[in-house]
């Protein structure tokens, strides 16, 4: 039992809690559960976890104001559920980090399929950056210390990025010099099995931009290719 993926469910509706208890367990997961931020957090303190389904809609405490505070806790993957159809909420969960989303009412067999995929997705990411993790990127006069997840601008001074930002940096940097539509980076990012959902990528290129010091309207480091999608026209050093 201990060697089964340990999921944790987060959601204040409690038939949604034990429904997704119930199924994921007979599909070979361990599963907690929490109705609120609070229990959330206490659980997270008591165990490991290989991954989060997270409600925004909480009492209390928000789905994402939990989602701000495990991205500060680390990098467990995060498929967050929703009510709401403002997309401004789907957005902001993607800069926060969050790796697929799934609106309600949804079948449980397309959530298992979704986390299925984002902890092969994270297995196969985490593999492939174990080497490049440890070394440190230089492009445009800036510097990503992958380890420590730390940008330093030209002046050597830290600018903090969110983990969405930091995640969008490096899908850019490793296909430096070459063109990624708008799919092709939500693929990267997200691997959503939803539709396109452009404008969550360019909210995330313009406020990527911004902590770079890249003027949108005359950018240098991050350009647009018209009806391409974005490049990151930079020669990239790895020490």
């Amino acid at each position: 039992m201990d060697n089964l993926p340990h999921v944790l469910v987060v959601d204040d509706d409690r038939e949604i809690r034990e429904l997704l208890a119930r199924f994921l367990e007979r599909n070979r997961f361990r599963v907690t559960t929490a109705r609120d931020g609070r229990e959330a957090r206490r659980a997270w303190s008591a165990a490991h976890y290989q991954l989060v389904v997270l409600d925004l809609m909480l009492p209390g405490e928000s789905g994402l104001d939990v989602a701000r505070w495990l991205r500060s806790q680390g990098n467990v993957p995060i498929v967050m559920l929703t009510a709401m159809g403002d997309e401004t909420d789907r957005i902001i969960g993607l800069e926060l980090g969050a790796d697929d989303y799934l609106p309600k009412p949804f079948n449980p067999r397309e959530l298992l399929a979704r986390i299925r995929a984002v902890l092969r997705r994270t297995t196969e990411r985490d593999e492939k950056r174990a080497d490049n993790d440890q070394r440190t990127i230089r492009f445009a006069g800036w510097t990503l210390e992958p380890i420590r997840r730390r940008l330093l601008n030209p002046d050597g001074a830290e600018v903090a990025l969110t983990g969405g930002e930091y995640e969008l940096l490096i899908a850019l940097l490793d296909r430096a010099n070459r063109v990624l539509t708008r799919d092709m980076l939500l693929d990267l990012l997200r691997g959503r099995q939803a539709g396109p959902f452009d404008r969550a990528i360019d909210v995330a290129i313009s406020r990527l931009r911004r902590k770079l010091e890249d003027d949108g309207r005359n950018a240098q480091v991050i350009k647009t290719v018209r009806g391409g999608g974005y490049v990151l026209a930079a020669d990239v050093e790895r020490i």
